[in-house]
């Protein structure tokens, strides 16, 4: 039996006296694309630290490809691409600047990016259709080719787990397109990939498979399954709390 891409077992985590995971457990197989599915407060940010190894568990663990997510993260095996909210677009870097964030893992001792840094930048900006913009500041872009940016610095990073927190907020069609195809084409070369997102809509074209997380993973199944209205009422549903 193959190693699990992701392997989240029995984890919990308090914020002091708030309980952001009760007894979570998940696991996905290599080159899938799996939508996470919860209301505000449901744990999905925290899900995305404890995997990305950001916030440690109170119990439970994560392995990712059978190693710590420290390890993984050490490694860029993992690419996240953040919420809009969560990233400061007045910082004074460029569209190729973010990307090449990616290639740090890659870079020896004097972090000088060599050719084959500066090629993989320049094949990630292509891929995701930003090269014209490249040597724009960040902030200057719209929101649908902002979250490209981060898509292709994962690109360039390598990474064999993609984590996207709400990637298609803000987004405008064309670029909502290109990253679902982009996600398409790296889960098909092997990459696992997690996606955060309040689009129910989308689901069923772009995941292969779908959670219900409400402080633990109340379902795991296909989105046409999980995305029944019975299913969603447990996520979203005022009775909610008192469900095991």
């Amino acid at each position: 039996m193959s190693t699990p891409a992701i392997a989240v077992e029995n984890v919990t985590v308090h914020y002091g006296e708030v309980l952001a995971l009760d007894s979570a457990s998940l696991t996905l197989d290599h080159s899938r694309i799996c939508g996470l599915v919860g209301m505000n407060g449901s744990g999905k940010s925290t899900l995305f630290k404890v995997i990305m190894g950001m916030v440690k568990p109170d119990s439970g663990r994560v392995l990712i490809n059978g190693q710590p997510p420290v390890k993984m993260r050490k490694e860029a095996g993992i690419g996240y691409v953040p919420q809009s909210e969560d990233v400061d677009w007045a910082f004074p870097l460029s569209v190729r600047d973010v990307v090449m964030m990616g290639r740090y893992g890659h870079l020896g001792f004097t972090r000088r990016p060599r050719k084959a840094d500066k090629d993989a930048v320049e094949h990630a900006l292509e891929r995701v259709e930003l090269s014209e913009y490249a040597d724009r500041q960040i902030g200057q872009l719209s929101g649908g080719q902002k979250k490209r940016a981060f898509v292709a610095r994962g690109i360039a990073q390598g990474a064999t787990m993609m984590l996207l927190d709400e990637p298609f907020a803000g987004v405008d069609k064309r670029s909502e397109a290109t990253i679902t195809r982009l996600l398409r084409e790296l889960a098909e070369d092997g990459a696992t990939i997690l996606i955060s997102t309040h689009d129910l809509h989308a689901l069923p074209q772009l995941c292969d498979e779908a959670v219900l997380l409400m402080r633990k993973v109340l379902m795991h199944g296909s989105p046409d399954t999980v995305l029944q209205p019975e299913n969603l009422a447990m996520a979203f549903g005022l009775d909610v709390m008192n469900r095991g």
